[in-house]
């Protein structure tokens, strides 16, 4: 009797809190404490794109938490609570984040602004390979972080379209992906456009120059071949800078190479003549490196930027460092001039 009756004093109680929430005025864009307008972002460029565009005027907020991989995520119930109460969601895209429409859908939030970053970027067809193997899809659909690399993937993966998700190691994409946030939140929050779109506009700048010294420094390289030891990631940097990009596997995480697959490889770096192979950071190297001692070369990394560590969190780190750092990476790795 005393748990039906705390049951039904919990129950009164939510309705209650309920009723007098419905009580409280509704911001036009949805702010927090501070009247600033409140967004939240699913991957790492998104969220430093948006917090750039925002400065003083917005409170953003990356969905991810630091460390985890971004292929391994699905939102959790505190995840929910944060995205509804805020103004603009902003996602890559559909192939990137396959979960985020029925997120969003489920909230039930007639409010919350819901923002497709990859509007006005052309998408190119993902790279697959006939040797590889794909892990069956866990099937559980409950919000929540899947930790256990053993089940990193699951349902949430990149989803089926053929079309390659990571858009925004393409500066030029990345430039495109500005002026959607920035457009998004001038319409939110109109009385802060101005302020958001001198902040775009100075951070597009930044894009440019980044861009230039892309082409500058991948000019003269010995080698235009880079081989990377993972998932399909980079491939719209290779096209961009006109290099010819190999993976180990397909643009789909969820697949890892097969012994044929991995002779292949090792062949290809031996054929190539390269001295280096890439892995990537937050993904485990033991294929990369595997590689790497089989063909007598070595490993550098490069940032896939999809997430940041705790430690990187900490120290302020940004798209235009995390950028910048690959390039030297590639200029070492590629031999460059």
């Amino acid at each position: 009797m005393k748990k039906l009756f705390g049951l039904l004093l919990l129950i009164s109680c939510l309705a209650i809190t309920a009723c007098q929430d419905r009580k409280q005025p509704s911001s036009p864009f949805n702010t927090g404490t501070s009247g600033k307008l409140t967004v939240v972002t699913t991957l790492f460029p998104l969220y430093d794109f948006a917090r750039s565009i925002g400065g003083d005027k917005a409170d953003v907020t990356l969905l991810l938490p630091p460390g985890v991989e971004a292929h391994a995520f699905e939102p959790r119930p505190e995840d929910a609570i944060k995205t509804a109460k805020a103004g603009l969601f902003i996602y890559t895209n559909r192939q990137m984040e396959p979960w985020a429409e029925k997120f969003i859908s489920g909230l039930g939030v007639k409010n919350l602004v819901v923002i497709d970053a990859s509007k006005g970027v052309t998408l190119q067809p993902a790279r697959s390979h006939q040797h590889e193997k794909v892990e069956e899809p866990d099937h559980d659909h409950h919000l929540h972080a899947k930790h256990d690399e053993k089940h990193a993937h699951g349902d949430h993966d990149h989803d089926n379209s053929g079309m390659d998700p990571h858009i925004w190691l393409d500066l030029d994409n990345a430039r495109v992906m500005v002026d959607t946030i920035a457009q998004a939140m001038a319409a939110k929050n109109p009385a802060n456009a101005a302020a958001y779109t001198a902040n775009a506009a100075a951070l597009k700048q930044k894009l440019i120059q980044l861009d230039a010294e892309y082409k500058s420094g991948l000019t003269s390289c010995k080698t235009r071949t880079l081989l990377h030891g993972g998932h399909y990631a980079f491939g719209y940097l290779a096209k961009r800078y006109n290099l010819q990009y190999e993976a180990a596997v397909s643009v789909n995480a969820d697949a890892e190479p097969t012994p044929a697959r991995m002779i292949e490889l090792v062949k290809q770096v031996k054929k190539s003549g390269v001295r280096y192979i890439f892995s990537e950071e937050m993904v485990s190297p033991r294929l990369t490196e595997a590689i790497a001692r089989e063909a007598g070369v070595k490993v550098l990394s490069l940032h896939n930027l999809h997430n940041i560590s705790k430690d990187d969190l900490q120290t302020d780190v940004s798209y235009d460092k995390l950028m910048r750092k690959n390039l030297e990476s590639l200029r070492t790795g590629l031999e460059c001039r």
